[in-house]
């Protein structure tokens, strides 16, 4: 559902590659932009909007692409409000957001970024090391697809996750602060939900990894990271 609600645009001075913009650029955009509100589990396809510029302002997505056979699709990030979603592209593509909880999204117009990144050239170089850390990321992901068995790809995903700021729990535990059920896992490493649940047997057997109240603990970091070196 698009609407355009101008007391959300405060939201837009939190977005990552927007933080310390003049208010009078931060107003432009939330005067031309309008907001997409995604329920709990609602979806839309990028390509719908080839010529926007996603911003997620609040809430949690998932950008992942379908499968056409039935089989488990993939997710590329999981990403919180405060951010860029995705880049614009030349062609359209097959690519989704899902909102994980109830989510508000900004589209700005490619013409209208473009032209703030003109005039504001921080813009632009925080939106290039963002998209390019999230390219080694996936960079990254795709050799362990290549190279690693599940247990492994799942062990080194759980270790990023839990590298955030606000993951440490107490007694040297790293808690992910946000639930991932099996089947999301599964879509983030290449591979099933029946896969997953068993890498995680494996993982908590070593007593690398804990789930208590529906949350992941990494209850030993170093186990954990020689599980996630191992190859084939």
């Amino acid at each position: 559902m698009i609407e355009d609600i101008p007391g959300e645009s405060l939201l837009l001075e939190e977005v990552d590659v927007l933080r310390g913009l003049p208010q009078s650029e931060v107003e432009y955009l939330a005067k031309r932009s309008p907001m997409v509100h995604l329920a709990e589990k609602e979806s839309l396809t990028l390509g719908e909007y080839q010529r926007g510029v996603f911003l997620l302002l609040s809430g949690r997505v998932r950008v992942y692409e379908p499968t056409t056979c039935g089989n488990q699709d993939l997710t590329f990030s999981v990403l919180e409000g405060g951010t860029v979603v995705d880049q614009p592209a030349s062609k359209p593509r097959p690519s989704r957001v899902e909102a994980l909880e109830a989510s508000v999204l900004m589209v700005v117009e490619l013409e209208d970024f473009e032209g703030l990144v003109v005039r504001n050239p921080e813009v632009g170089l925080k939106t290039l090391r963002l998209f390019g850390e999230r390219l080694h990321d996936y960079e990254g992901r795709l050799s362990n697809l290549i190279r690693k068995e599940v247990p492994a790809r799942l062990a080194g995903l759980l270790l990023r996750l839990s590298e955030r700021e606000d993951a440490m729990a107490g007694d040297g535990e790293r808690r992910i602060p946000v639930r991932y059920t099996h089947r999301l896992l599964a879509s983030m490493v290449g591979s099933n939900r029946e896969a997953v649940t068993r890498a995680f047997g494996v993982l908590r057997k070593a007593d690398a990894v804990e789930t208590r109240d529906r949350q992941i603990y990494v209850t030993d970091a170093a186990a954990l990271a020689d599980f996630a070196e191992v190859a084939r």
